[in-house]
């Protein structure tokens, strides 16, 4: 289902343990659970994320997630759809930025556990092939995110 990198920084078991509960319920909850996908979580600094962000991306800043999606949209709800995977699809790539992780868990008052589930969930949304550029979609994605969110207890505080 997921394959963890670490980059710059040193492994932590915390981060997959909660990596895998939180992927497990975005799996079931798009009912690809039995699915053969897979996706690669890498976690880093942000002087990685920023030099990642300005090769793929073209903006020189450090972020706290980026996620590269190997399938557009209608292209991978037809293969949901139509259970058309060959073995282990990678479903794409997420990067997370820990450090900018403490960050945001500190200024918005959060644990840790809820940004870092909150970046996975919104990486793994992404992959999925929604966007936030427009409120329409900001909104569907939004409600997406919360509801895994929920589901698994993880509220803001």
């Amino acid at each position: 289902m997921f394959e963890i990198v670490y980059q710059e920084i040193k492994e932590e078991k915390e981060y997959e343990s909660i990596l895998k509960k939180v992927l497990e319920q975005c799996f079931r909850e798009e009912k690809i659970e039995n699915s053969k996908l897979y996706i690669t979580i890498t976690l880093t600094n942000p002087e990685t994320i920023q030099k990642i962000n300005q090769e793929y991306r073209k903006i020189d800043k450090a972020t706290d997630v980026l996620s590269f999606p190997m399938f557009e949209k209608d292209e991978l709800d037809k293969k949901i759809e139509q259970k058309d995977f060959v073995y282990e699809d990678i479903l794409g790539d997420i990067v997370i930025s820990i450090e900018k992780v403490e960050e945001q868990a500190k200024e918005y008052g959060h644990s840790f556990e809820r940004e870092f589930s909150y970046m996975v969930v919104h990486g793994f949304y992404h992959l999925m092939g929604y966007d936030h550029i427009k409120e329409e979609d900001k909104k569907e994605m939004r409600k997406k995110e919360e509801k895994i969110l929920k589901d698994l207890e993880i509220e803001r505080k």
